[in-house]
């Protein structure tokens, strides 16, 4: 199997996030999350505002007025549509890019096209497991979409943890496990995080 790179990768990972935002029945936006500070609200918050920031690293406009490391506990009107608005922008920003492009401007400094898109992706699918796992949905996180953001995953994780300390310290994988699992795994979550655990 051939790991989703690039635009594939990005948007399937923003459709996998819009699918699971709709989802969130009413009231469970103050919902604990695997991202333990963080209710549901905060989490959609932080990675809407993340992705606006990995357009705007592009096109060097529209940097978030907020921080996404301090995300809102309060909700959008119309929460869908400014998510979406969000997404089909940086998703459009990173169809542009210029064929042949060595290196793309991220909120984490200069990448590789493939790794710049994997980075925004992982954002997107793995805040997608959270609110999915926080509110009863199933898991929007498949190996295929793992395996794509592997790759920003092996490059980044660490140098994210250490500089911003937003993933905690790798879990043990369990043998057999699954892409899914692995990367969550690796990324410090608990991969069969429930509400009732947390």
């Amino acid at each position: 199997m051939s790991d989703l790179e690039g635009i594939e990768l990005l948007t399937l990972s923003h459709d996998r996030l819009r699918a699971v935002v709709a989802g969130v029945p009413e009231g469970a936006w103050s919902a604990p999350t695997p991202c333990s500070e963080w209710t549901v609200a905060q989490v959609l918050n932080h990675a809407r505002l993340d992705q606006q920031a990995y357009g705007a690293a592009v096109t060097g406009a529209g940097w978030p007025e907020a921080d996404p490391f301090h995300p809102a506990d309060a909700l959008e009107a119309d929460v869908t549509a400014e998510l979406d608005k969000v997404l089909t922008g940086v998703a459009g920003v990173y169809a542009d890019l210029p064929v042949g492009a060595e290196e793309v401007a991220t909120p984490l400094g200069p990448l590789p096209p493939r790794v710049a898109a994997a980075a925004a992706a992982m954002d997107a699918a793995v805040h997608a497991w959270d609110i999915a796992v926080a509110t009863g949905q199933a898991s929007p996180l498949d190996d295929a979409l793992a395996g794509g953001v592997r790759l920003a995953a092996d490059r980044l994780a660490d140098h994210l943890r250490d500089a911003f300390g937003v993933f905690a310290a790798a879990r043990e994988v369990p043998e057999g496990a699954g892409r899914a699992e692995a990367l969550l795994a690796f990324l410090g979550r608990d991969p069969h995080w429930t509400p009732a655990g947390s």
